[in-house]
């Protein structure tokens, strides 16, 4: 069971990003009235996705430490880099550009901002996920 807790995580990670960001969130702006209904929700949406994103990642986070301490393997190396860089991604996307995009300030500019900070939290996810999937569990 412990052995499968990290592809858990990085699939329930990747998983939650994909159904969000592309299923969801662009459901919500061809269903709702007006679009200024479907970014209230959907910025509500994306904050409970940041702390799933940084629940996994601290979950991997510990996770891989342990197992990167009992195995020389490079690879978890770089899945520990992923797993750090997308937990700094989402909360930058949080806390930082998130607000701009509440209070409309340069609206264009902090949207593009924090798509493509999601979008590469998303590859970061799926290569651990990647990675993960791909290991016999014995060896992840």
């Amino acid at each position: 069971m412990r052995q499968r807790l990290p592809l858990f995580a990085a699939a329930l990670w990747w998983g939650s990003l994909t159904t969000l960001g592309f299923v969801v969130v662009p459901l919500l702006f061809m269903q709702l009235a007006t679009p200024a209904i479907a970014g209230n929700m959907a910025a509500k949406l994306f904050a409970v996705q940041t702390w799933v994103s940084l629940g996994c990642g601290v979950l991997l986070m510990v996770l891989l430490q342990s197992k990167a301490r009992k195995v020389k393997s490079e690879w978890l190396k770089y899945a520990l880099f992923f797993v750090a860089f997308g937990m700094l991604l989402a909360a930058l996307n949080e806390f930082a550009v998130s607000p701009r995009i509440v209070a409309r300030e340069n609206l264009k500019l902090w949207h593009g901002v924090g798509s493509a900070m999601y979008l590469v939290q998303w590859v970061c996810s799926a290569a651990v996920l990647w990675k993960l999937a791909g290991t016999p569990a014995d060896q992840a």
